[in-house]
């Protein structure tokens, strides 16, 4: 009975007729699913993890409700910010309306439906990943070359690394100011002031699909570049001398000590910088996105394929707030791309974290 509760309560008690498409049927057995496990699986991972009274530690409080007080805020935060805006996010998701009217039309999944037969959130989807991915693999792997050079031991280290990590102490949207004055058209950006005295051309960095693209990813790297520096060179302060010194004694040379002795021990940091990096990519973008191209250039005639840097943080937005907006439709793509990071984030510990080795 209570399984059957939890289930019917994820989709408000939606019923699937024969009538109903295949895809909606589909999405809401994994929604009810989902909302199962997300019940049940703590109360299970709880119940396995208690120890047996001969090996639980002893303890007390001197007040029966001393706990319960010093759990109180930490608690009533969560289900203030969280637990209930994450409820009724879901529930408006399961409703037609337009904002800003208050009127609302049950719908049960439709608005779900309706997003995976979308073409425009279909490329969407498409420019997240994309993007993405560059940003990930650009920001690690420059982060990890600045580091090894900023690890050197030169006069004025310490002030190189300070100017090297201040673009992670600006905001998203004033590091993509800096990149709008760098890439402006018509002559008067400095990349095109440049590229028209020396090569006579001034390409449309905002205006063609590709360049956009790359102008959102350079920003978005450089943004988070400082972040990633400050833990790979924490990372290769830790990384035991005796180790590289027992290397180069046994004949590697410098590159063969980085890649099998170096890189190996940055194993954690890495893990650590994929992760958030990824989530970073997926949801801290907006104000980048939202300074260079407002998620432009259009794609297809007048747009009808979307932008081309139409992430999914900013296509979102854009359907929650601006005048009629299908604000249903946006709180649906706000559970869509929690559950994508959701899944990612899973991914990435089942599959790399667990092949990790921590301490030295």
């Amino acid at each position: 009975m209570a399984g059957a509760q939890i289930t019917a309560a994820a989709t408000q008690h939606c019923t699937y007729t024969a009538e109903a498409a295949a895809a909606e049927v589909i999405l809401g057995i994994f929604l009810t699913v989902l909302t199962a496990l997300a019940v049940l699986l703590p109360l299970w991972t709880l119940l396995l993890g208690r120890r047996r009274v001969d090996q639980a530690e002893s303890g007390y409080f001197r007040s029966r409700w001393l706990g319960y007080v010093l759990l109180a805020p930490s608690l009533l935060s969560l289900i203030v910010f969280l637990y209930y805006p994450s409820v009724q996010m879901f529930n408006l998701s399961l409703m037609a309306r337009r904002f800003p009217i208050r009127t609302e039309r049950f719908v049960c999944l439709g608005n779900y439906v309706s997003l995976i037969n979308d073409v425009i959130y279909q490329n969407s989807l498409l420019t997240t990943f994309l993007i993405t991915i560059f940003v990930v693999a650009g920001s690690m792997v420059t982060a990890l070359a600045i580091a090894v050079l900023a690890s050197q031991k030169v006069r004025g280290a310490g002030v190189y690394r300070t100017l090297l990590i201040f673009p992670f102490a600006l905001s998203p949207v004033v590091s993509a100011a800096v990149f709008q004055a760098m890439f402006r058209e018509g002559g008067s950006g400095l990349i095109n002031y440049v590229l028209d005295l020396t090569l006579g051309v001034q390409p449309a960095w905002l205006r063609d699909a590709m360049l956009a693209r790359l102008v959102v990813v350079f920003a978005a790297i450089w943004n988070i570049l400082g972040f990633n520096i400050i833990f790979y060179v924490a990372g290769l302060q830790n990384v035991p001398r005796d180790l590289q010194e027992a290397a180069a004694i046994d004949g590697a040379n410098r590159v063969q000590r980085f890649f099998r002795v170096v890189l190996p021990m940055l194993a954690p940091y890495t893990f650590f910088l994929l992760v958030t990096n990824v989530t970073y990519a997926f949801y801290g973008i907006y104000g980048a996105i939202d300074m260079l191209t407002q998620g432009g250039p259009p794609l297809g005639a007048a747009g009808q394929l979307g932008g081309a840097t139409n992430m999914l943080i900013y296509k979102l937005y854009e359907d929650a707030f601006r005048p009629g907006a299908p604000i249903g439709s946006a709180a649906a793509q706000a559970v869509y791309l929690f559950s994508i990071v959701a899944v990612l984030t899973v991914l990435q510990f089942r599959t790399i974290e667990r092949n990790i080795t921590y301490g030295g």
